[in-house]
């Protein structure tokens, strides 16, 4: 606790100067935080250019690269989007993310831009992220609001095993890098165990109590008072309850413990001690911030998402694998989005390993589903949630024939790719804009408004659209009707920018287990070997696919899980086997595995456990 001013004194009755020079320190203190300056790196292009005309230039020679002929279509979209990030001084921001996301590219480090980053052509061009938003319609205002001078938020991937290498590029490049603090707080039930632990309540009794506060996420213990009778019997009855209680509701929702933000980092080309103090983490070298992420926003500085995704370093692997075994490049950025076989695998529902579509309920989906196009996978992510799942029947119900019709031929083509149906937030957008005259940017406000329940701004532009919608030829009532739908969808409607890139990397997946399946095994296995209860899942799986997976040998096992070709007997087709990794063995360190690899090499095969030994 804090002591007070008097204890301080006493505890330092033989020093008392110490105490008058804390005091006078602290009264020569007058911290005035800056929250108005931008404090983000400045980017030096090698040419001398400005980092607006260099960044233009950049996005001219991508857009032949990936186009080939630039369209008018491509020249005004691109156009509009950098004189967008110029006008607001953001040229500098999008080439620092480029900069490091050509030295991954260069270095063979998987990474690509997810959420709504994946929405700008600008992006596409540069190379942050490999999906085409003219292709997929993606919408940069979802990206960036023009009217609005907030730094664009660009979230990346990275492959998990080379975030580090990543982060250190960028620590050399701008000198001042640190990881982000994430505070973990005081939850409902975790309170109630902690207060009972330090006031000595025995812990089979604290556990009850605990367990007696409902689970679910913004479940407060005032609220667990008043839905669960049994608690609130408790406290009614036992003063030791009614004291815990009591405490928690001081302490719920403080900080508990520090800990390190998963993908949050801080970058700066001058010291970041100006601007946030900083702290090591106990048994750390890692520089981490005392503010959290949002603060360290508001004082200005340059925050980044790197997020390890261990997909990404399962499909390194496997491509690895294939390059080794069979000298075969595989470049998944550039794969036939058509693959008969990769969709095959999809309507079979066999999809444990791949990316975000390995749940049982997923699974069922897509049997039911049975999809086709990549448009169906990214439906399929975007619907796979609590609120919009009531859609999925109808989606699937449509997919295979059934009837549907719409009050206006602009809800119609905008709602075609989903048959129909409200999925996307940008499907809302375009129906506001495009029926009801709300500008886009002004449209994605409206979404937020509704998911928000603030009434005012629903009321306000709830007049414009249906204005728009009577302008167009529809009744006051049709307006109504779909202003109805738009507010009870809009809230569910997802980002299809980040729908979009996550079924790309689940399209990837399926294709490198359709077509390299034990390769990818084996990858996947080997990033998995920590959780036994997924090893156990995916050896399963590969029985299932008719991969044998043998027992750890001391003489043939390798530190991963290892894909053996065995020569085929005479008739018969090559036998797909995978050799269990010995780090994946319980107890095994990964030390004691590099040398008996060592000792292997050295001395050839194991004859005995004495030779072993």
């Amino acid at each position: 606790y804090l002591k007070s001013a008097e204890e301080m004194r006493e505890l330092f009755a033989g020093l008392p100067q110490a105490c008058d020079n804390t005091t006078a320190i602290a009264e020569r203190c007058n911290v005035k935080i800056d929250l108005k300056t931008q404090h983000a790196p400045q980017f030096e292009p090698p040419d001398n250019s400005t980092p607006e005309d260099y960044l233009t230039k950049l996005c001219y020679e991508g857009a032949k690269e990936r186009y080939g002929e630039i369209t008018e279509q491509i020249k005004d979209r691109l156009d509009r989007e950098l004189d967008v990030i110029q006008s607001k001084g953001f040229a500098g921001y999008f080439l620092i993310v480029w900069d490091f996301c050509k030295y991954a590219h260069q270095n063979n480090i998987p990474i690509g831009a997810r959420g709504s980053g994946v929405g700008t052509i600008v992006g596409y061009c540069l190379g942050l992220c490999d999906v085409d938003p003219i292709h997929y319609d993606l919408l940069f205002e979802r990206f960036m609001d023009p009217a609005r001078n907030e730094m664009p938020d660009i979230d990346i991937d990275i492959c998990q095993a080379h975030r580090g290498e990543l982060i250190d590029y960028v620590r050399q490049k701008y000198g001042h890098v640190a990881q982000i603090i994430t505070c973990g707080t005081m939850k409902a039930r975790a309170v109630i165990r902690d207060i009972c632990r330090v006031l000595g309540v025995p812990q089979g009794q604290a556990d009850r109590l605990a367990k007696l506060v409902p689970f679910s996420l913004d479940m407060t213990l005032d609220k667990a008072l008043e839905t669960e009778p049994e608690l609130k019997e408790t406290y009614d009855q036992s003063e030791q309850t009614r004291k815990v209680i009591d405490i928690g509701r001081k302490l719920e929702g403080l900080a508990r413990h520090a800990s390190v933000h998963a993908a949050g980092v801080v970058i700066a080309d001058e010291p970041l001690t100006n601007f946030v103090p900083l702290y090591k983490a106990a048994g750390s070298e890692d520089i981490v911030t005392q503010f959290d992420g949002p603060t360290v926003e508001k004082v200005g500085l340059l925050k980044m998402d790197f997020l390890g995704l261990k997909t990404l370093s399962v499909l390194e692997r496997s491509c690895q694998l294939v390059k080794e075994i069979h000298g075969e490049d595989i470049d998944l950025e550039k794969l036939d989005h058509t693959d008969a076989k990769v969709f095959e695998l999809f309507s079979a529902g066999m999809t444990k390993g791949v990316f975000q579509f390995e749940s049982g309920g997923m699974q069922n989906l897509l049997m039911k589903m049975k999809p086709d196009r990549v448009e169906d996978l990214i439906a399929a992510n975007a619907l796979y949630r609590p609120g919009p799942m009531i859609l999925i029947p109808d989606y699937i119900d449509r997919k295979h024939g059934a009837k549907w019709s719409l009050p206006h031929p602009i809800m119609t083509e905008v709602l075609e790719e989903t048959y129909g149906i409200m999925t996307y937030q940008k499907q809302v957008m375009r129906i506001c804009n495009r029926l009801g005259d709300i500008p886009l940017r002004e449209a994605y406000t409206l979404i937020k408004a509704i998911s928000k329940k603030k009434s005012k701004i629903i009321a306000k532009e709830r007049g414009r659209f249906i204005e728009g919608c009577v302008s167009k030829g529809l009744t006051n009532q049709q307006a109504e009707e779909i202003f109805e739908l738009i507010e009870r969808f809009a809230g569910y409607g997802f980002n299809k920018s980040h729908s979009t890139r996550y079924a790309f990397v689940a399209y990837q997946t399926a294709y490198m287990k359709a077509h390299w399946p034990v390769e990818f095994m084996a990858a996947l296995l080997t990033y998995e070997m920590d959780n036994t209860d997924k090893i156990v899942d995916y050896i399963a799986e590969c029985l299932q696919m008719g991969i044998e997976v043998l027992a750890p040998d001391i003489n043939e096992s390798g530190v991963d899980f290892t894909p053996l070709y065995e020569q085929p007997a005479e008739g018969e087709s090559h036998k797909k086997v995978i050799r269990f990794g010995l780090a994946a063995v319980k107890g095994v360190g990964g030390k004691a595995v590099e040398q008996i690899i060592a000792a292997r090499k050295e001395v050839g095969a194991f004859k005995s456990l004495f030779h072993f030994c």
